[in-house]
């Protein structure tokens, strides 16, 4: 991790994000920058997505996801909510 404050994302993604390895994607790349969470499809197409860690590291885990070949993000609604102190992994829901 960056060594910063750790903060808490609720993002909404929208674009080609569902059937094409989005969650695992996601869960791979979290995991990688030792980032907490999770991550689910929604019914209208959208990817729902709870990510916790020092700001950096979240910015660089939509950077990375927006560099996906496979993935298309045209749209992404970004709130902080409150930290999950005692969360300890990423996992994809829904499957």
């Amino acid at each position: 991790m960056d060594g910063g404050t750790l903060v808490r994302w609720h993002v909404v993604f929208s674009g080609r994000v569902q059937h094409v390895g989005f969650r695992y994607t996601a869960y791979y790349l979290a995991r990688d920058l030792y980032l907490t969470g999770w991550v689910d499809n929604l019914p209208d197409g959208r990817v729902e997505m709870e990510i916790q860690g020092g700001a950096a590291q979240l910015r660089k885990l939509v950077i990375r996801l927006k560099s996906q070949p496979h993935i298309h993000i045209t749209g992404m609604e970004i709130d902080e909510i409150p930290v999950q102190p005692y969360e300890r992994k990423f996992g994809v829901r829904g499957y």
